[in-house]
């Protein structure tokens, strides 16, 4: 005996088909809200406890420093001109009680970057959350593991999220535009320690595909250190006329571009410091 088999009418085909992209279309549109509705609320919270660090951070100028690693050439008006001006007093002590992650402070000029620096055992938690520890897909700026907390290393990395909104190194893109590289005074970056603040001149600015090579920390020799750094100031967008050799130390920034596949990149050498 068959069993009765169960038909679909035309009619009712017609309105499965019908309803079955509007079904997609549904779910796509409650996903999308709820992306947005977190992006949202975790952007209020970020602001607010940026806020929140701003009003309780007291931000000092320091005049006198060292020079570090000088050129040889007194000719090179960049360095020399770098050199007058201010570094930076930030109470890391301070921030350590409110966070004891925190390593520094970090400032670079012609954006929004003013960010108190943190670093923990691996490079992912700070993806996801914020200065004081709360789960929160803005991140924050954090120094790869790495990396001495001192900035001992001969590359010393830093990293932020590209956020919608100035948060984080969401500015970081600034320094592709002309409009930033023209004036001189942006070519800075201004990086406080526990123990000593530093001041770093830009001497490459550009975008590459993921890769590991630029967030190389330290090398082999004084010769993978030079070719190294030769091979960074060659991908440059802009040609900031300075050199780096074997005795510097170098500061790199890292976002993404507009996809995950690419990276904002600025990299400086340290040219001034003073102890705190």
């Amino acid at each position: 005996m068959h069993k009765p088999r169960f038909k679909i009418s035309k009619k009712s085909r017609k309105k499965l088909l019908w309803l079955m992209p509007l079904s997609i279309g549904a779910v796509v549109l409650i996903y999308n809200a709820f992306i947005l509705i977190t992006w949202v609320v975790d952007h209020y919270a970020i602001t607010t406890e940026i806020a929140q660090l701003n009003e309780t951070t007291e931000i000092a100028e320091v005049v006198e420093g060292e020079p570090v690693n000088p050129p040889k050439d007194n000719n090179d008006n960049d360095y020399w001109n770098f050199m007058k001006m201010s570094l930076l007093n930030v109470d890391i002590a301070e921030l350590k009680k409110q966070n004891p992650d925190t390593v520094g402070f970090i400032s670079v000029a012609g954006t929004n970057i003013n960010y108190p620096v943190v670093q923990t055992g691996d490079n992912d938690y700070y993806l996801h959350h914020s200065f004081k520890k709360s789960k929160n897909n803005a991140g924050w700026v954090f120094m790869d593991h790495r990396n001495s907390a001192g900035l001992t290393d001969q590359n010393t990395v830093i990293y932020g999220h590209s956020r919608l909104g100035g948060t984080m190194f969401s500015t970081l893109k600034n320094i592709l535009n002309s409009s930033w590289v023209d004036v001189r005074d942006n070519h800075v970056v201004r990086y406080v320690s526990e123990t000593e603040t530093m001041l770093f001149q830009v001497f490459s600015v550009y975008t590459v595909p993921v890769e590991s090579y630029y967030i190389q920390t330290r090398f082999g020799n004084d010769a993978q250190y030079r070719g190294w750094a030769n091979e960074m100031i060659g991908r440059s967008k802009y040609d900031f006329r300075t050199s780096v050799d074997e005795n510097d130390q170098v500061l790199t920034l890292s976002t993404c571009h507009n996809d995950n596949s690419v990276r904002v990149v600025m990299q400086a050498k340290l040219i001034k410091k003073n102890s705190l």
